[in-house]
Order: C-alpha cells, then sequence, then structure tokens
C-alpha cells in the first residue's frame, strides 16, 4: 500500500503577517530557504549579496511573524540555522480590498517581488539552457495564451490549472533520483481589455 505524501503546509497570509513579510529583502530570504533548503543569516547573506547583520534583523522579524523558524537538526555550534515554516503562502484576496491603505500598499509590494522573481527565474533559465541536457531544454515550456472569459470561468480555469500541478506532487521523485531536477512553474491569469 502507497502511504500518502504530507499535505503542503501553506500560510494564509493575513494583514499582520503580510507586513511582516511585504519587505524585497525578506522575501528574498524565504524564497531561498524555501528553494534551498536551511540556511544561517551568514549563508545567506552571501547567497543576496546582503550583510549578515541585515540578513539576521530580518530572519528575526520573518520568525516574529511566523514564515520562518529554527532548524534544529543544523544546530550544531553558535551559528543560527533557519528553515522556511511553511511550503507555500497564499494570498487572501480580501486583502486587496482592505480599507486600510497600509494593507493594500503591503499588497502592492507582495506582488510586485513575486512578479519580480517569477522574471528573474524565467530570465535565469533563458540565460543558462544551453548548459543544460538536452532533454530538458525540450522539457521547458514558454507559452501564452489569452481567451475571453468571464471572472467566473476565469476562477474556474485557474482552479482546474492549479489542481493538475498539485496532482503532479505524487509523481515527485526522490532528490536523489538521476536525471532529476527541481522544476517551476509560473501561473498568472489577469485580464487585458474589459467589456462592459
Amino acid at each position: 500500500m502507497t502511504e500518502e505524501p504530507e499535505p503542503r503546509k501553506v500560510h494564509t497570509l493575513t494583514p499582520h503577517s503580510l507586513r511582516g513579510l511585504a519587505h524585497p529583502l525578506r522575501m528574498q530570504l524565504l524564497i531561498s530557504l524555501r528553494r534551498d533548503g536551511p540556511a544561517t543569516a551568514s549563508q545567506l547573506a552571501d547567497r543576496l549579496g546582503e550583510s549578515s547583520g541585515s540578513t539576521s534583523y530580518h530572519l528575526r522579524q520573518l520568525a516574529a511573524h511566523g514564515f520562518v523558524e529554527d532548524a534544529p537538526e543544523r544546530g550544531k555550534g553558535r551559528e543560527r540555522w533557519w528553515q522556511s515554516a511553511h511550503q507555500g503562502t497564499r494570498l487572501d484576496e480580501t486583502l486587496m480590498n482592505d480599507p486600510d491603505p497600509t494593507v493594500r500598499g503591503a499588497v502592492g509590494v507582495y506582488l510586485h517581488e513575486v512578479a519580480t522573481f517569477h522574471a528573474t527565474e524565467l530570465s535565469t533559465w533563458i540565460g543558462t539552457q544551453h548548459d543544460w541536457p538536452a532533454e530538458w531544454a525540450e522539457s521547458s515550456d514558454i507559452s501564452d495564451y489569452t481567451l475571453r472569459l468571464t471572472p467566473e470561468i476565469t476562477v474556474e480555469l485557474a482552479a482546474k490549472v492549479n489542481e493538475l500541478i498539485e496532482s503532479y506532487r505524487e509523481l515527485a521523485v526522490d532528490e536523489d533520483t538521476p536525471g532529476s531536477a527541481k522544476v517551476r512553474l509560473h501561473t498568472h491569469v489577469f485580464p487585458t481589455h474589459y467589456t462592459e
């Protein structure tokens, strides 16, 4: 009998936690811990080109808002190791219309940082794909589509795309599987021309 994979821990942002995350360096720190695993403030500083004092301060702020935590199995000696407390973050759409302008401003910072990170990842792939085996270059995809839909149909489409991607988690292979790599998928669903 196959063992069910553990469900992913996803943090749904609240006005309070959003304020703690909506900072470019904090988002980079969290992304790095999720993508590359536990690290110390010094290692993250080297990785991101920051001072260890700065990364240490922002890691403590992330911890205060529940985004990162100690990595106890790594905590040997004096250096503190950090890890992400969740595998993902979900933005509650109601925050975009929050009556508090500082919350709406934090949503804007958060979404712009996500978009910037996605663009950077894609640009990095385009610039380095010649370093990868041919089968990886052939398996990648950069596509865009334009459809005329209603908001209700768009919600359904996005949900089905996300459901399909999630269904592939059970096919994920171990880290030491030869020929395997972490694969990133970005989804962006947004309107461009509106008919009243």
